[in-house]
């Protein structure tokens, strides 16, 4: 059991880790930063409940509706509204950057339990392939609806389109990597370049942050000035 829990655990923490350390101008608490990701690893308990309803109820009719709906639409709605609710107003929240660090932090903190309860029911020998999918592919999710909520934030101004496209493209994304993998034969020739897409995209978005973060510091440089060190 310990060994299931190191490998359900560790790829989330680094993870989490290579993309916390991608704030090179005023990193967040750690603290605020485990919360979020708590607050991400209780998400799974009311999501796998509604989607066992669905499917008991037998709701689920077809593999489209299972990918957007039942699986991309709930989990990326949840960790949205947690975001939206919960850090978005928060002063911790204080930068453009900081959105892909919370937004990585609830994302991999339901990836983190999730893989976790799979690893359990079918065996460690899927603990790789579920670090460089599932779990890799939540933490991109995040990068993507943190930056948006990050630019949304600190953008004068309508901030509507931000706000939509932070849970939209996730939500697009996420179904899109489902549907390959539960409907095409062989998906692993289209989950490959799908995920070597989604890192570059992801990356993109990380250097955006920071381009964003710096032009902020420049506007406000007394808010730098007091963070803490």
């Amino acid at each position: 059991m310990l060994g299931i829990l190191s490998a359900g655990i560790a790829p989330g923490l680094a993870l989490l880790s290579y993309f916390y350390l991608k704030d090179e101008y005023e990193p967040e608490p750690i603290s605020f930063v485990f919360r979020t990701f708590l607050y991400g690893a209780l998400l799974v308990f009311p999501i796998m409940f509604i989607q066992h309803v669905l499917e008991t109820e037998h709701l689920v009719k077809s593999q489209l509706f299972d990918a957007f709906f039942n699986s991309s639409l709930l989990e990326e709605f949840f960790k949205w509204f947690i975001l939206f609710y919960a850090i978005y107003q928060h002063v911790e929240f204080d930068e453009p950057f900081d959105g892909i660090v919370y937004g990585v932090a609830v994302s991999l903190g339901f990836a983190t339990v999730e893989n976790i309860f799979y690893l359990i029911a079918n065996g460690i020998e899927h603990a790789m392939t579920r670090a460089l999918l599932p779990v890799s592919s939540h933490a991109l999710f995040g990068v993507i609806m943190g930056f948006y909520l990050g630019k949304a934030k600190f953008t004068e101004g309508f901030k509507t389109k931000w706000i939509t496209l932070s849970l939209l493209l996730p939500f697009v994304l996420h179904g899109s990597y489902d549907f390959i993998l539960i409907s095409l034969e062989n998906w692993l020739f289209i989950i490959l370049p799908f995920m070597i897409f989604l890192w570059w995209f992801g990356l993109r978005k990380v250097k955006k942050a920071k381009v964003l973060s710096a032009n902020h510091f420049k506007k406000y440089p007394e808010q730098k000035a007091q963070a803490p060190v």
